[in-house]
C-alpha cells in the first residue's frame, strides 16, 4: 500500500478558501485531491486540505499559506490503512423502506422480505450510507408504495447505478437505463448489475447529461433520478423536463440545505412542480412532477 500525506489549514471566507484550494492544485509535486470545507463548529473558518502521493512541498505550502492569509499548514503522513477492510467493518447495511443495500460481507444479513442491492465496500460513491443516495431510494419506495408504475426510468449521473437497479428490481417491465460522464462509473455498474444476478435489466451508457441516442431513443422518461450536484443540475434542467413525459417524475439529490430553493426554482421554470423535499443531514432530495 502506497504512503500518502495530508496537508491541512484553515482561515476565515468562503471566497479566500476557495482561491487557496485553487492555489493548492498548482502545487509541484501536485496533491491527488484538495478539499475545501466549512467548519461545522460555528467558528466562521474554513478547512483547507491536500492529498499527496510524496511529501509535498512545505516550503510552498507556508508561502501559500501566507499569501492567503491562512494558519500555517499541518503536515502529517497518513499511516497504511486496508481501506476496504476497514470500510467492511465500519459500514453497516442500509435499509430505506422496502430496500436493502449491503456488501457481501453482509450477505447472510438479507431479510426475507427485502428488496436486496449488492454494492461493494469499495465502491465508495452509492453506497447508500451518503444521505443523497438514502433519500433518492427512500424517495423510490414511497413511489412503489404510490402504486406508481413507470415504463421508462433513467438514472443520469448513476455512479455505481444502486438507483437504476433498485428501480429494475421493482419494476422487472419497465425499460432503464443508467448514464454516466465517467466511463469507470459505467463499468462499476456494469460490474454491479452482474455481482446483482441483473445482466441485460439496465442498459448503461457514457453521456454527459442526456448526450447520447439511447437516451434520446427512450425518451420520454416516466421517471428521472439525477442523483449529482447543484451546478449540474441547474443547467440540466432545461433538457431533464424536455426527456420527461408529462406528469412524470424526478428525483433530484446531491443538493445541500441552502441549495435546495436555487434548484427547486430552475426546476419549476423548467415546467417541473417541486412537490417533496426530504432531509438527511445536510442534504436536500426533491421530488417534482412534469406539468401536463
Amino acid at each position: 500500500m502506497t504512503t500518502t500525506y495530508t496537508a491541512l489549514t484553515t482561515l476565515t471566507g468562503k471566497a479566500p478558501a476557495e482561491a487557496l484550494g485553487e492555489a493548492m492544485e498548482n502545487l509541484i509535486p501536485e496533491p491527488t485531491g484538495v478539499g475545501v470545507f466549512e467548519m461545522e463548529d460555528g467558528s466562521g473558518l474554513w478547512e483547507v486540505g491536500g492529498y499527496f502521493i510524496e511529501p509535498p512541498d512545505t516550503v510552498a505550502l507556508a508561502l501559500l499559506a501566507a499569501a492567503h492569509g491562512a494558519r500555517d499548514f499541518t503536515v502529517s503522513e497518513v499511516p497504511e490503512t486496508d481501506w476496504v477492510a476497514h470500510v467492511k467493518r465500519e459500514l453497516a447495511p442500509v435499509v430505506a423502506g422496502r430496500f436493502f443495500v449491503y456488501g457481501s460481507h453482509d450477505a447472510d444479513k438479507v431479510p426475507a422480505e427485502a428488496v436486496p442491492l449488492l454494492i461493494e465496500a469499495a465502491m465508495a460513491f452509492g453506497t447508500g450510507h451518503h444521505g443523497t443516495t438514502l433519500g433518492c431510494l427512500k424517495a423510490l419506495d414511497a413511489l412503489v408504495t404510490q402504486g406508481f408504475v413507470p415504463s421508462a426510468v433513467a438514472d443520469i449521473g448513476c455512479g455505481t447505478a444502486v438507483l437504476a437497479m433498485a428501480a429494475a428490481r421493482v419494476w422487472p417491465e419497465a425499460h432503464v437505463l443508467a448514464s454516466d460522464i465517467d466511463p469507470v462509473a459505467v463499468e462499476v455498474a456494469v460490474s454491479n448489475l452482474r455481482a446483482n444476478g441483473m445482466d441485460g435489466a439496465v442498459d448503461c451508457v457514457e453521456a454527459a447529461g442526456f448526450g447520447n441516442p439511447a437516451l434520446a431513443e427512450a425518451a420520454p422518461f416516466d421517471l428521472i433520478f439525477a442523483n449529482i450536484l447543484k451546478g449540474p443540475l441547474i443547467a440540466l434542467a432545461p433538457d431533464l423536463a424536455a426527456h420527461l413525459n408529462a406528469e412524470g417524475i424526478v428525483i433530484l439529490s446531491g443538493i445541500l440545505a441552502d441549495q435546495a430553493d436555487e434548484v427547486a426554482g430552475h426546476y419549476e421554470a423548467a415546467g417541473i412542480n417541486i412537490r417533496e423535499r426530504g432531509q438527511i443531514g445536510e442534504w436536500i432530495t426533491l421530488v417534482g412532477v412534469k406539468k401536463a
